[in-house]
């Protein structure tokens, strides 16, 4: 691999001969390819896949394959078992393990597609809250669909910028700043990465990476946690930058207890505790994480409260379509209707007065004259009662010409009406059985786009 004479030459600085060279050649060779299961959907035995080669030590959902396969063909990932992650990213599972210990309000902020999102929702304690940002208009769509495939919730997503959430006076325990950087990690899974990196931009992201953090700091409860983090090796953008968050903002960083069998990095600049990912010496790719701590008590001011949600008892017909509708209020935007889960709808009507919010506990219906249509989401939920709808299983063929939202015929015992398509026994999406053929509901933005069908079924996971 070719790389910038600048970028060599202040790697090489950085690290020293030995792991600059261990570096080099980790970059040469083919990065691991690794799935995170979603354990809120998957109960199967992960190690009796033909493709299971490992487990991630750090994330125990996590598992190495033996080779990359075709993830587009598989129904299950549109299902949402399992999520296609980088190994070195799911460190964050191990991180808040050590952390947290009660329910938190947690905010990822920059959050696209999903990655740090879902494997936070894996292992936060039940009754956290999940708020997951993405600026951009069109990633923080990719965020939704994966949000709403993985099926939690306790999740919102929101389109703001760090600003935004500055004003909102939302307070959070923890906030995961996974930051825009000059994505040197990813080198070896990216040619744009490489042939994008100049000096000019890592000193570009170093400063927005500033301007993000001293945003939305105030949002940090005191005794709260920010855990830093990007896919980078200079340490202007690592080491540096967690340096000015504890000597301009009063951070103070924390150790995480981290086994040797990892073959972690830590500081190249100092000895503060931090953990690098650097290919060819840890089994991923290129990833910086630190955590800091706010100063002040877990007991100190903690922003004021909102005030509660006076609750909106759900429709007997729709509220028949979760296992336990007295724990939601129902929330209408013009013809949909939302599900939120009632202990944290204060908060929910406090952030919609100030944020731009994709989604949010569980879409349950759209109106439709006198009528109810079930959302996608509701599909994918892991709320969903599915005693509910009459289920109509599929082979893999017709899973598949269902996710390219082509017509389907369903068999002719099959319910008129709406249906809960089911593969494997797992839900797909809905679809309205009229008899002679189904219209397919699954949502057009999620469509497959490929024609191709793979002649076997890719049977990544057992199931």
């Amino acid at each position: 691999m070719d790389f910038p004479i600048d970028f060599a030459d202040y790697s090489r600085r950085l690290m020293g001969e030995a792991l600059y060279r261990t570096l080099e050649k980790g970059l040469e060779e083919v990065p691991p390819t690794s799935i995170r299961l979603n354990t809120f959907k998957y109960k199967g035995d992960v190690t009796a896949s033909r493709l299971f080669a490992d487990r991630v030590g750090w994330c125990s959902e996590g598992v190495y394959l033996t080779e990359r396969p075709n993830f587009t063909f598989d129904p299950l990932l549109h299902a949402g078992l399992y999520y296609v992650q980088e190994a070195s990213s799911m460190f964050l599972a191990h991180v808040l393990r050590f952390l947290v210990r009660k329910p938190v309000t947690m905010l990822d902020l920059c959050a696209a597609p999903g990655g740090k999102t879902t494997v936070a929702r894996t292992v936060l304690p039940a009754g956290s809250l999940l708020f997951a940002n993405e600026p951009d208009r069109k990633r923080v769509q990719i965020l939704s669909e994966n949000v709403q495939k993985f099926g939690h919730p306790d999740v919102v997503v929101t389109n703001n910028y760090p600003r935004d959430y500055r004003k909102s006076s939302l307070q959070f325990d923890v906030i995961v700043a996974d930051v825009p950087c000059s994505g040197e990690g990813m080198f070896r899974k990216d040619e744009g990465a490489l042939a994008e990196w100049s000096p000019q931009n890592v000193d570009n992201c170093w400063r927005l990476q500033r301007e993000i953090i001293a945003d939305v700091w105030p949002c940090l409860k005191p005794g709260g946690w920010l855990i830093y983090s990007t896919c980078t090796f200079n340490a202007h953008e690592d080491e540096e930058n967690t340096r000015w968050i504890a000597d301009e903002l009063g951070a103070e960083h924390v150790a995480v207890e981290v086994p040797e069998a990892w073959h972690l990095t830590g500081s190249l600049i100092d000895q503060q505790p931090v953990y690098r990912f650097i290919p060819g010496k840890s089994r991923g790719e290129g990833l910086y994480m630190a955590v800091l701590r706010k100063p002040g008590d877990d007991g100190g001011v903690r922003g004021k409260a909102p005030k509660a949600a006076k609750p909106v008892t759900l429709p007997a017909r729709i509220g028949s379509w979760l296992t336990d509708a007295q724990a939601y209020t129902l929330v209408p935007d013009k013809d949909l209707l939302t599900a939120i889960p009632q202990r944290w709808a204060a908060t929910y009507l406090q952030a919609a007065k100030s944020l731009r919010i994709v989604h949010a506990g569980i879409p349950l219906a759209t109106v439709k004259g006198k009528d109810y249509l079930p959302t996608q989401s509701l599909a994918l939920s892991t709320a969903l009662s599915r005693e509910a709808f009459p289920q109509a299983p599929v082979d893999y063929l017709q899973a598949m010409a269902y996710l390219r939202k082509e017509a389907i015929v369903l068999p002719a015992d099959t319910p008129r009406g709406i249906v809960l398509i089911t593969y494997r026994d797992i839900p797909l999406g809905f679809a309205k059985n009229l008899g002679n053929r189904a219209n397919n509901l699954y949502p057009a933005e999620w469509r497959i786009k490929s024609t191709h069908t793979p002649d076997q079924e890719p049977n990544i996971i057992p199931i």
